[in-house]
């Protein structure tokens, strides 16, 4: 690995792990004041007039495709709870959030929202949103307490359970097998650094499709395995909280090799299904018109997109990246001979992730050019929907797309009334999906948009703090309430568009 992408790596691992604002992003001047502003109002109030230029035309102008699927998504650690339920094994996620430091408060997933208990009331909320399309995530050690062997039937059965009350509901499901919550026990045998996981990982799968079948039209394999190599083991801010480059980037290779494994495992088994990848995607642009910066931006758009994107669907890894790793990366090293067929097995669909978009500098460094939100990482850009889903488009193909997580953390409360009015999650839905309209209007075969989340939830090392949900959830009593954005949202998927 070359000294530049360890700086910069090093780096970006400090300006993640901070909030202090714009002074240690390197602003100045309006565009600092502009991300103090916003980060004083949780990035929940109307955005800035300098941000606007994706907004629509008034309610009632933009209509999406017929049949077009809006949905909502959630995990299962930061919803179900039942930690220690029928036959659920212990995962990372569980050990992280139970070691002192680790997240905020010291809060865990022991209970999260309650789903588990409370799943058909929630199944109620999605109908009474109207919602077409439920993106939800299986968790592993609740089919497989220790990552392997025979599935618990118990955890099956949950999931059949909440499969058919969707169908009940004439809700579509969409199932991602992997989103972060791997056994202990495998981590304990060393997890994603080991190419072994990658197999366990296929028969799990296997062992979900047999339980579940064609009752899930959509299957997503791994939930960005981008956030898996960056906050789990560089930065150390997700479990399994690793600072390790060479580990990080071994990891990402055998993440790419489960989800092909993985998509392998469900053709082999003749269902009808369709399957993809969850890959967040982060558009990169130069923090200036130098030469260097343009430079910079392409190497750091390999490790942030093309890294993910280019073994998938072309079936080779950039080779810029792997020129910046160095041939005696732990990753270049452990690429073997057919892995990267198995990475390209074909997919049905893209699932696309956008929260943000990256500004690079000419050093490899990343500077702020917009209002963050409460996540003090998200700069609040609703063009980056347009510029990342047009990308993928003109440089991959017409591969269909679903969006399946994009949202805004805000500081909601409850207010004496009952309500709790989210204003500015309602501005920031709107401008995404006019953004998401106009690169539908440009040729993008996008086919459905799953705003994140539909609860308040564990929102992993934050804890409770950050609430990113349609519905509020008052945590010690578990009452449910519609938020603002619920009721607005319902009306746009009633309208089919703005």
């Amino acid at each position: 690995m070359s000294i530049l992408t360890r700086r910069r790596l090093l780096r970006r691992a400090a300006l993640s792990a901070s909030a202090a604002g714009a002074a240690r992003a390197g602003l100045t001047g309006s565009t600092a004041a502009a991300v103090a502003s916003a980060a004083a109002l949780g990035g929940c109030e109307n955005p800035p007039e300098a941000d606007r230029e994706s907004s629509p035309e008034p309610d009632g102008a933009l209509r999406f495709p017929p049949g077009f699927a809006w949905g909502a998504a959630t995990s299962a650690y930061q919803i179900e709870g039942a930690a220690k339920e029928d036959g659920r094994g212990e995962s990372i996620w569980d050990t992280f959030s139970h070691t002192p430091g680790r997240t905020r408060n010291g809060d865990t997933g022991d209970v999260a929202a309650d789903h588990y208990h409370r799943y058909r009331d929630d199944l109620d909320l999605m109908a009474q949103l109207g919602l077409r399309s439920y993106r939800f995530s299986i968790s592993w050690p609740r089919i497989q307490a220790d990552g392997a062997g025979r599935p618990n039937q118990r955890g099956l059965d949950f999931y059949r359970r909440l499969v058919d009350g969707l169908h009940e509901r004439g809700i579509a499901p969409m199932a991602t097998l992997f989103h972060w919550d791997m056994p202990q026990a495998l981590q304990d045998a060393g997890g994603w650094e080991s190419r072994d996981t990658a197999y366990r990982f296929a028969e799990y799968a296997d062992a979900v499709f047999q339980g579940l079948g064609d009752q899930v039209p959509v299957w997503l394999t791994i939930n960005e395995p981008k956030t898996v190599v960056q906050n789990g083991y560089l930065w150390g801010h997700h479990a399994p909280g690793r600072q390790d480059p060479q580990a990080a980037y071994l990891v990402a290779h055998h993440l790419q090799l489960a989800h092909g494994l993985a998509v392998r495992a469900l053709r082999a088994t003749g269902q009808a299904g369709r399957i993809g990848p969850a890959l967040n995607l982060h558009p990169c642009y130069p923090a200036d018109d130098s030469a260097e910066a343009a430079t910079a931006t392409r190497l750091y758009d390999g490790y942030e997109n093309r890294l993910y994107l280019d073994p998938i669907l072309t079936g080779a890894y950039p080779q810029d990246v792997l020129a910046d790793l160095g041939p005696d990366s732990r990753m270049v090293k452990g690429i073997r001979d057919g892995d990267l067929d198995v990475i390209a097995s074909p997919v049905d669909l893209l699932a696309v992730q956008y929260y943000t978009p990256i500004y690079v500098t000419g050093q490899g460094d990343t500077v702020r050019k917009w209002p963050t939100s409460e996540a003090e990482w998200q700069q609040i850009h609703p063009e980056g929907m347009y510029d990342i889903l047009t990308r993928v488009t003109r440089d991959y193909g017409r591969i269909p797309i679903t969006i399946t997580e994009n949202g805004l953390p805000c500081p909601d409360t409850l207010g004496a009334d009952g309500t709790v009015d989210d204003a500015g999650r309602v501005s920031f839905l709107r401008d995404h999906f006019a953004a998401a309209h106009r690169a539908v209007a440009d040729g993008v075969p996008l086919e459905s948009y799953h705003v994140w989340s539909l609860l308040d939830n564990f929102e992993w090392a934050e804890g409770y703090d950050q609430r990113w949900g349609l519905i509020y959830v008052d945590y010690p009593t578990q009452r449910r309430v519609l938020k603002r954005s619920a009721h607005w949202y319902r009306d746009v998927i009633r309208n089919n568009g703005l």
